[in-house]
Order: C-alpha cells, then sequence, then structure tokens
C-alpha cells in the first residue's frame, strides 16, 4: 500500500499520479458536456432564435 505521506494535503485519498489521472478525465468529460451544450444551443437557436 502507499505510503500516507506521498498523499497530496489533509483530507485526500489520492496520490499525486491519481489526482492527475482525475484531473485529465474530470476535463475531457466537462469539454464534451461543453461541446454538446453549445451544439444544442445552436440548434435550438436555428429551430426558434430566442432573441
Amino acid at each position: 500500500m502507499n505510503d500516507p505521506n506521498e498523499r497530496m494535503g489533509p483530507g485526500t485519498y489520492l496520490t499525486p499520479e491519481e489526482a492527475k489521472e482525475f484531473h485529465k478525465l474530470f476535463i475531457t468529460s466537462f469539454l464534451i458536456f461543453t461541446a454538446v451544450a453549445i451544439v444544442a444551443h445552436v440548434l435550438v437557436w436555428n429551430w426558434r432564435p430566442w432573441l
């Protein structure tokens, strides 16, 4: 098991490598969500402009 002294800060259970992996997954999923939201807004705007 990993040494507790390798953990990042108080209250976290991630090693630096795990934190980087989680951050990469979080950013990727956020960008995909944002792209889907932009496409949805463009499609709705083309269907029925709201301004």
